[in-house]
């Protein structure tokens, strides 16, 4: 294996961690531009290079010697893109296009971005092949189609080689590495906080919904599981070339499922109340991930939500997610 040099825009968020902890694992070099504004410096994983700094100003950082980028810098919280869109338009449209420049300018000829489901908005079918119309409900959705079209234009006009990974939910932890949102939104996370007793119960939004048992259904994917797929897409297309893949299970968990596997895993008592149906919320949302099956060759190996509770329950218990 042919050791790269790699910038990680966001590496210290989330998913943007794990990455980078998959490709330093890899033997590869690791570069993580993140402005910490809901990132940790402590999740750069060890052995990387960390750079503060916002990426509209990649071009100070970025120059030839790296071979490719993974993108994952972008405010990512639906609500609040409502109630400032504006902030969503400059970070995530204005970021990437300062990003682009920058990778031009260098010669770095290869992108995987971070996109997300967010793109479809109220899905015609299920499981959501990326032939499905793209219609996001959110200014966060929309800014992510925007990026995705911009990528395509690049790769019309300048050769760029790049894959949109198109997230559903994302879950889990991979050793240190793992959710600590503030405010955390996400099923998951918020259910382990009541097994730890740091909230009183778990809000169930809508049990009227045309599912088994009336509650929304999501296909939750494994974090390690999503961070083999970027490492795959690295090497998927040619230059010229933008591919999009749906990253997903192709099953789906409702939230009285995770709740209950929650219940199982830790052996806490998880008490419920249920509460209105929130405006946009899809009755089930689960992808086809086809695509990256032929094209990166990737599977999921990680698909039981019990072991992804596992992991975010060790990771919960560990002290790490409880920082601010």
């Amino acid at each position: 294996m042919t050791r790269q040099r790699y910038l990680v825009t966001g590496g210290a968020g989330y998913v943007g961690s794990v990455v980078a902890a998959h490709l330093l694992e890899r033997g590869h070099r690791v570069t993580v531009l993140d402005d910490l504004s809901t990132g940790f410096a402590e999740a750069v994983p060890e052995g990387a290079e960390f750079v503060e700094g916002r990426v509209q100003d990649a071009a100070r950082w970025l120059d030839g010697s790296y071979d490719a980028v993974l993108h994952f810098a972008a405010s990512s919280q639906v609500g609040e893109s409502v109630e400032k869109p504006e902030k969503y338009w400059e970070n995530n449209v204005g970021g990437t296009t300062a990003l682009l420049a920058a990778m031009r300018t260098a010669g770095v000829r290869r992108l995987v971005f971070s996109s997300t489901a967010a793109t479809y908005g109220e899905p015609e079918t299920v499981p959501i092949p990326e032939t499905a119309p793209t219609a996001p409900t959110s200014p966060y959705g929309a800014t992510k189609l925007a990026v995705d079209h911009m990528i395509a234009g690049e790769c019309a006009a300048h050769g760029l080689a790049a894959v949109s990974l198109r997230y559903f939910n994302v879950a889990g932890a991979y050793g240190p590495y793992g959710e600590r949102h503030d405010p955390e939104s996400h099923l998951i996370p918020l259910v382990l906080q009541v097994a730890l007793g740091r909230r009183e119960a778990i809000s169930v939004y809508g049990e009227d919904y045309p599912t088994p048992d009336g509650t929304c259904v999501r296909d939750y994917i494994h974090v390690a599981d999503l961070a083999e797929a970027h490492l795959l897409a690295l090497d998927a297309v040619t230059a010229g070339e933008h591919l999009v893949c749906n990253l997903g299970n192709g099953n789906g968990f409702s939230v009285r499922e995770v709740i209950e596997t929650v219940r199982k895993v830790t052996g806490h008592p998880v008490p419920e109340t249920v509460a209105p149906r929130r405006p946009g919320d899809p009755a089930v949302l689960v992808a086809s991930a086809d695509t990256a099956r032929e094209r990166l060759g990737w599977t999921p190996s990680r698909p039981d939500l019990a072991d992804v509770v596992a992991d975010a329950w060790a990771f919960a218990r560990s002290g790490e997610g409880e920082r601010p």
